[in-house]
């Protein structure tokens, strides 16, 4: 989530407990069309606005609301529905849904390590070049074990160099090329330096996110080179020797270069699910930069951004104020309305419905709503800074019907938020209309 000072052993566990694809409950199946039936039942609809009300006012005046029912097309609440507020980590919303309608849920990043030289016997001599592809879960076997369980490693990328070719050693020269991106490390929040926010140093050949440590206490400050060394690792592993004097520099892939191993990462459903699920700014900002790369002006947020803004707009025709992927920007500026009606017109894709949190069981919702008629039946997007605290997504009514929300909370400790929003969407789950 955007929040300030997640603890970097978190995102491991987090991201371990959600890199399996689960289940979405029932409400997303039958959530694609919004349908048209008798209007709600007034009394109903009255109770579940008192109780709405109610966490309104609790949360102060910089507060908007909006449900709908997708069964029936009808707005049973809004309250200050179609005023921007700061999306927070609700802004990946937009940032995936972009995602997965550009790429679409099964294409897949590419990291190749490509060479310009010659073999002679089981020798290659001249220059090895790692290719970034922008896939943010490129790194070792062991790190992808514990973090994700379904990444692109170095390992997979080098094992078949000898058997393939026959390469039993290497001379010359190792290139890390990471051109795909620009080399911003960071977001607009910072005005693009590296940022601990980020969870990890932005590059297009990024190397275990770039942590240093398993608790990515340390980044580094040249992703590239790291992941090039890296490589120089894995082939002494895989029984081809390089010599220890070998050199790791950055630069350029030429178009000449031979291909010799392509590792990919996942396919873009899961990608965007874990994204979504923990709230991950790496992996948000690096797909924002593929964005740009695949379908823009370059591999930069600036690029992304406009990628994103121009899809949102053609799709589904709404403007919301975009700045970065992730929400951590301050400029970002998204109203419930939006929310909700990004919401009702991807309710049909069960890539981007599956990609939310459990209320009271995955992801950033798994400590809320536990053991309530609630757990199980909402899934949803968190967004959380210090002063704003946002949820959004589906919930199931006690009627059978899908029930899309976005409450937005902004100017308010998320501490205080949470048992207001968590009372709110049981009110959703008990609609009975």
């Amino acid at each position: 989530m955007a929040l300030l000072r997640r603890p970097r052993a978190v995102i491991i566990a987090v991201l371990a407990a959600t890199c399996a694809l689960a289940p979405a409950p029932a409400l997303a199946a039958g959530a694609a069309p919004v349908g048209s039936g008798p209007p709600p039942d007034p009394r109903a609809t009255a109770a579940l606005t008192r109780i709405l009300d109610r966490g309104v006012r609790s949360a102060g005046s910089q507060t908007g609301a909006e449900v709908l029912d997708l069964n029936t097309g009808a707005v049973l609440y809004a309250n200050r529905a179609r005023t921007g507020r700061l999306p927070a980590s609700v802004q990946k919303l937009w940032t995936t849904s972009t995602v997965l309608l550009s790429f679409g849920p099964s294409a897949r990043l590419s990291t190749r390590l490509r060479a310009v030289g010659r073999v002679s016997g089981s020798t290659f001599t001249g220059t090895l070049y790692l290719q970034g592809g922008g896939d943010p879960t490129f790194g070792t076997a062991a790190f992808d074990h514990a973090t994700y369980g379904t990444g692109a490693t170095v390992q997979s990328l080098v094992s078949g160099v000898r058997q393939t070719f026959g390469i039993r050693a290497v001379r010359g020269t190792i290139i890390a090329d990471e051109s795909r991106f620009d080399r911003l490390r960071g977001t607009p929040a910072t005005g693009y330096r590296l940022d601990p926010e980020v969870e990890g140093g932005l590059s297009a050949l990024v190397f275990n996110r770039d942590w240093s440590d398993p608790y990515g206490s340390t980044l580094f400050a040249q992703p590239a080179l790291e992941a090039g060394a890296q490589l120089e690792i894995a082939l002494r592993a895989a029984g081809i020797r390089v010599p220890a004097w070998t050199p790791v520099r950055t630069g350029v892939t030429p178009a000449t270069a031979q291909t010799l191993a392509v590792a990919r990462s996942p396919a873009m459903a899961t990608l965007v699910h874990l994204t979504n699920t923990p709230s991950d700014n790496f992996f948000a900002e690096t797909l924002l930069k593929d964005l740009g790369a695949q379908f823009g002006a370059g591999g930069t947020t600036v690029a992304g951004a406009a990628v994103v803004r121009a899809t949102i707009a053609r799709t589904f025709g709404l403007r919301p104020r975009f700045d970065d992927g992730s929400g951590l920007s301050r400029y970002d500026r998204s109203s419930p309305a939006d929310i909700v009606s990004l919401l009702r017109q991807q309710a049909g894709d069960p890539a981007f419905t599956s990609s939310l949190a459990i209320a009271g069981e995955t992801g950033t919702l798994r400590h809320e709503l536990t053991g309530t008629v609630a757990q199980g039946r909402c899934r949803g997007k968190t967004g959380t800074l210090t002063d704003a605290s946002n949820v959004a997504g589906y919930c199931r009514a006690a009627d059978g019907h899908t029930l899309a929300f976005a409450f937005e909370m902004n100017r308010i400790n998320p501490d205080r938020a949470h048992p207001i929003q968590n009372a709110m969407e049981l009110a959703l789950v008990r609609y009975d209309g």
